[in-house]
């Protein structure tokens, strides 16, 4: 089983414009509603790409019970930890014209200690040795810094696999307990390591030197280029390289679907090639519709075929 922790979640929400300018009033062509946040991105799309998934996520308020109906009409089975106030939201506008996108992200409310301990215990019960635990996107204000470091060390020391998506102090603390995979896009590799990885150089170098910090042999890290592709640093230390020549307009969500696509094909006894391509098909496949991670899975198996990945 895959279990997707979204301790951050957001109700999601995407406005298409035929052109946005600044001070103008604007009335959307189109409008998408999600429940997301990056854990639930990850929970929605392994789900449509066959995983058996389960979504442990902090929920409040009346934002919180829409999210759980969201996930329960899309199938996706989830552990709720509820505390008080509200769920924060995101905003993200398309521009047509421009095929720009512009975002919002709330902070979210703070959530108390007691609220941590009960969702880090409520993702423990859920794990099983040899499954895998996601662990995705922000930390609520008020959650511990150590927080996902100790979630890690806890479950790793289970053999439960972990799959971390994180920026910040918090992902820098956290490496400590030693993921077996770190996914990170070129700008959270560059503040992580105070470097520039933008060059395929640079991200070859970065997603070795993010192995290392993981732990070395047995740990996998990943940095993700967007339209440029991907760099994977395979638990044996090979070097993938992976791409797509495929664009669509709607990218929120492609790193959390491409996170999903990888773990689902882990999990389903993939090899790192096939894992890797299927990875790239979701990513793909979840910036051709609007909304973060509503992917076709069928799409996405097929833009998966096309995948460019080989060895360095």
């Amino acid at each position: 089983m895959i279990i997707c922790l979204a301790a951050n979640p957001s109700v999601d929400r995407l406005f298409e414009v035929e052109r946005l300018v600044k001070g103008d009033i604007h009335r959307p062509s189109s409008f998408v509603q999600v429940a997301g946040g990056k854990g639930l991105n990850v929970a929605r799309a392994a789900k449509a790409l066959g995983g058996d998934v389960c979504a442990v996520a902090l929920l409040r308020g009346h934002s919180g019970r829409w999210l759980q109906e969201a996930l329960a009409a899309e199938g996706v089975e989830g552990e709720f930890v509820w505390t008080h106030g509200e769920n924060r939201s995101s905003l993200s506008v398309a521009d047509r014209e421009t095929a720009g996108l512009t975002e919002f992200y709330e902070h979210g409310a703070v959530a108390p200690e007691a609220a941590w301990v009960e969702l880090t215990h409520a993702a423990a019960t859920r794990c099983r040795p040899g499954g895998w635990l996601t662990i995705s996107g922000s930390m609520p204000r008020g959650a511990p810094d150590d927080g996902y470091r100790d979630l890690i060390a806890e479950e790793r020391g289970t053999g439960v696999h972990v799959a971390l998506d994180a920026e910040g102090e918090r992902l820098s603390v956290a490496l400590a307990a030693r993921p077996d995979v770190v996914k990170l896009n070129v700008a959270e590799a560059s503040e992580l390591l105070g470097v520039p990885t933008a060059r395929r150089d640079d991200s070859l170098a970065a997603a070795s030197k993010i192995r290392d910090m993981a732990g070395g042999d047995g740990h996998a890290g990943i940095v993700t280029r967007g339209a440029e592709g991907v760099i994977l640093a395979a638990p044996d230390g090979t070097l993938y390289e992976g791409r797509l020549y495929v664009r669509g307009r709607y990218p929120v969500g492609s790193g959390d679907s491409f996170l999903a696509g990888l773990v689902t094909a882990l999990d389903g006894g993939a090899g790192w090639d096939d894992a890797l391509r299927l990875a790239l098909g979701a990513g793909a496949a979840n910036a051709e519709l609007p909304g973060a991670a509503r992917l076709d899975p069928s799409r996405a198996e097929a833009l998966a075929q096309q995948a460019d990945v080989h060895l360095l």
